[in-house]
């Protein structure tokens, strides 16, 4: 019996794609325990007293968290996705027991090492399986489906543990939830989900990903981080978002204690924020698919910062509700939108080591964010804190406002299905009066050896130096082996308007192998 035909889209994998929005539902609800009672447990129960030091969970957290995050992308491809899904869940498995029976803040911190890292490989998992399954035409929505579960499961947590904490007190009880999300996710991980390494060959297959045309893991790292606009706009955007979510994850309930807010009062205010940047993913994530990205990233950063202004500014129970809605509401406008940006830069051969560095800035954010709210706090003040904060957020925007580019790619009807039919022969470049051959690839491959006469524009420069070729001459893009990079290159260029461009079947390597051989005397 022959095995099915691979398919890529969610309603071709929604069951899988369901049981990883559960999966994944368990992952976010193990971070909501600590949302809104272990601050009031670090100044209670272990009488700490400086911001900095309070807030030094979250900094742990977002330290192994980040680290993970980048590995977990690379293990993932190496070792597939499902061993890294399960890994995570064990590493869980211990934290609830640290947290109900620490005897000292070290062994909280402890706990929250387990957690960073165990929510590094969980979540990093569940996103990347997503991506593999949803394909490239519903990313917005499958990371909206993706980052609802999680965020609206932190919040269902954070209220339950709130009102259990108010019942009985901080501790043991709240945390006896994180035993059954640990057992339950870790039994859906093991028994039901299915590896989608496959998912992600048929992609490359379709996309005309070449060996040649893969990247290292420095030139990830180089273009996610820095040198693509778009890649590294993007991971800014999810640093400060992450920055502005570990501020209000330690700080806020200090702030809003310090305004004589009761404890139950600070589990809804802890529980709002997420709940609304978990129900808004399922309208930003697909909104994004028709809209576009960049748009809703501006929008959502200052959106954030005017929450986060509000709560500065204010001193009353509604007062922080309309903060926590707007840094809410401007969190789920960005946190998918971010993740399918760059589905839609990268390339299935290195998409999953992508995201890896993607969420290695962007969860370092917790760290940064928590170290210089504790600091400022504890030199100026809370106010003087958020305030901060609310800054370095609406200046994120700015900066995805001027640097990035717009990635979603809407597919023309007149486009061929399969990349690949619409490249030309190398036989047939040389009858081609007047064509122009764009070599993509680095310089260093380009001085390897090139098509005769072709211009070597590197794919991430290719939007920045479009002016400088003819909008009349026929274009042909080039890489090693053809597909890839000729491909993304070619697509970019009939973006910009360019009417004639074709990639160059078989790349450089077929252009070789089949040109004429000079003439005798020539």
């Amino acid at each position: 019996m022959s095995k099915p035909a691979i398919q890529l889209g969610l309603r071709e994998n929604w069951a899988q794609f369901s049981l990883l929005v559960l999966v994944n539902a368990f992952v976010g609800a193990m971070v909501g325990m600590e949302r809104s009672i272990l601050p009031a447990i670090a100044e209670d129960e272990f009488e700490l007293a400086a911001r900095t030091a309070i807030l030094s969970f979250i900094v742990v957290f977002g330290v192994t968290k980040a680290l993970t995050n980048y590995f977990a992308g690379r293990w993932s491809d190496r070792f597939g996705r499902k061993h890294v899904l399960v890994a995570g869940w064990l590493l869980a498995a211990p934290v609830p027991f640290l947290l109900m029976w620490a005897p000292s803040w070290s062994w909280i911190l402890a706990a929250n090492v387990l957690l960073g890292v165990s929510q590094g490989l969980t979540w990093s998992t569940t996103v990347i399986m997503k991506i593999d399954l949803a394909g490239p035409k519903n990313r917005g929505l499958a990371m909206g489906l993706n980052e609802f579960a999680g965020y609206f499961a932190v919040a269902l947590s954070a209220l339950a543990t709130g009102f259990i904490a108010a019942e009985v007190g901080l501790r043991p009880q709240p945390f006896y939830l994180g035993v059954g999300f640990v057992l339950l996710g870790t039994l859906l991980s093991v028994f039901a989900v299915k590896e989608t390494l496959h998912h992600v060959a048929h992609e490359s297959k379709l996309a005309g990903a070449a060996e040649h045309d893969t990247l290292s893991q420095r030139e990830v790292i180089a273009r996610t981080s820095l040198t693509d606009p778009d890649l590294s706009s993007v991971s800014q955007a999810g640093m400060v978002n992450n920055l502005n979510d570990g501020m209000a994850w330690g700080l806020f309930p200090l702030v809003f204690a310090a305004a004589g807010m009761s404890l139950q009062q600070i589990g809804w205010l802890a529980a709002i924020y997420p709940a609304v940047w978990g129900m808004g993913q399922l309208v930003t994530g697909a909104w994004s698919d028709r809209i576009g990205r960049k748009g809703l990233i501006v929008a959502g950063m200052w959106t954030q910062a005017a929450g986060i202004l509000a709560v500065a500014l204010g001193s009353g129970f509604w007062v922080f509700v309309l903060g926590a809605v707007l840094l809410g509401l401007g969190t789920a406008m960005v946190y998918p939108t971010l993740l399918a940006a760059i589905g839609d830069v990268a390339h299935p051969s290195w998409r999953a080591s992508s995201v890896g560095v993607y969420r290695l800035w962007r969860d370092m954010g917790y760290a940064v964010g928590a170290l210089l709210a504790g600091i400022v706090a504890d030199a100026f003040g809370l106010s003087a804190a958020t305030l901060t904060i609310a800054a370095l957020t609406f200046a994120s925007g700015v900066v995805v406002a001027v640097r990035m580019r717009e990635t979603l790619r809407r597919e023309a009807p007149s486009e061929p299905a399969v990349p690949g039919t619409n490249c030309i022969e190398p036989e047939a470049l040389a009858q081609l009066p007047g064509a122009v051959v764009i070599d993509v690839r680095s310089p260093a491959e380009y001085a390897e050896a090139h098509v005769d006469g072709a211009l070597n524009i590197p794919l991430d420069l290719l939007a920045d130096r479009a002016a400088e070729l003819s909008t009349d001459a026929p274009l042909v893009t080039a890489c090693g082996k053809g597909g890839g990079r000729s491909e993304q290159g070619a697509a970019l260029l009939r973006e910009l308007g360019f009417a004639s461009v074709r990639s160059l079947c078989g790349g450089t390597s077929a252009w070789l192998a089949r040109r004429p051989l000079p003439s005798r005397g020539a």
